[in-house]
């Protein structure tokens, strides 16, 4: 159940990661809150996940599934560039979070 949870953490975490550019340097008050909303749920289902699993391979799948969400977010929605290089990069995070699980 703690990696449900922690699956869920990563993907508030990228829809908190998106939410930040509509606050306009926390400017606009309703995407500010949402923003803030976003982060501290976040935080609190990464909490309650690394309640049974380590602290270390929660907080990398945690921001794994951050960074991998919302680079693939940012090509697929906004027409972010997608080079061999972010593939790669993307590549060695998912990599990376592989082997921290298997490595637990």
């Amino acid at each position: 159940m703690n990696w449900l949870t922690l699956v869920a953490a990563g993907v508030v975490e990228v829809a908190f990661a998106l939410s930040i550019k509509p606050t306009e340097g926390f400017t606009r008050p309703l995407p500010a809150l949402v923003c803030s909303v976003l982060g501290v749920g976040a935080v609190f289902l990464l909490s309650r996940a690394m309640e049974s699993i380590p602290v270390g391979t929660a907080y990398a799948v945690f921001t794994g599934i951050g960074a991998v969400g919302t680079i693939a977010f940012g090509v697929l929605v906004h027409k972010d560039p997608l080079s061999l290089g972010r593939v790669l990069a993307l590549a060695l995070i998912v990599g990376g979070v592989v082997l921290a699980r298997a490595a637990e």
